[in-house]
């Protein structure tokens, strides 16, 4: 699996308008998108501006060129999203995800373990 990070900035007043774009419009339609496995949209208040970070998650790279084309490493800001944010990365950033807690199956760690007498 590959996480896809890109990062963006708005103006206090128009924080509130770039997530209800995200989540209205963008993350719906990745999911029409094979090989999409979800999005987290992250925020932080910093002084009078807040900054997102969004967090897709693909099966490949071919996954990601199917959303953002030849270039997998160009950002696709969307003309809405470029009217309310200040600032934005041009690109974005891929890592392949080394460990998901989320799909792991559980596990006993030792303190568990011991706790149940093992």
């Amino acid at each position: 699996m590959i996480a896809r990070l890109w990062r963006g900035v708005a103006d206090a007043s128009k924080a509130d308008a770039y997530q209800r774009h995200a989540m209205a419009t963008v993350f719906p339609a990745l999911r029409d998108i094979p090989g999409h496995r979800g999005a987290y949209l992250l925020r932080r208040v910093t002084g009078e501006r807040t900054e997102f970070l969004a967090v897709t998650l693909w099966d490949s790279i071919d996954a990601i060129h199917a959303f953002a084309g030849a270039d997998a490493e160009r950002a696709v800001v969307e003309p809405e999203a470029r009217a309310v944010l200040a600032e934005f990365d041009d690109v974005a950033r891929h890592y392949e995800v080394a460990y998901d807690s989320l799909s792991a199956p559980p596990s006993l760690s030792p303190a568990r373990a011991r706790a149940r007498g093992a």
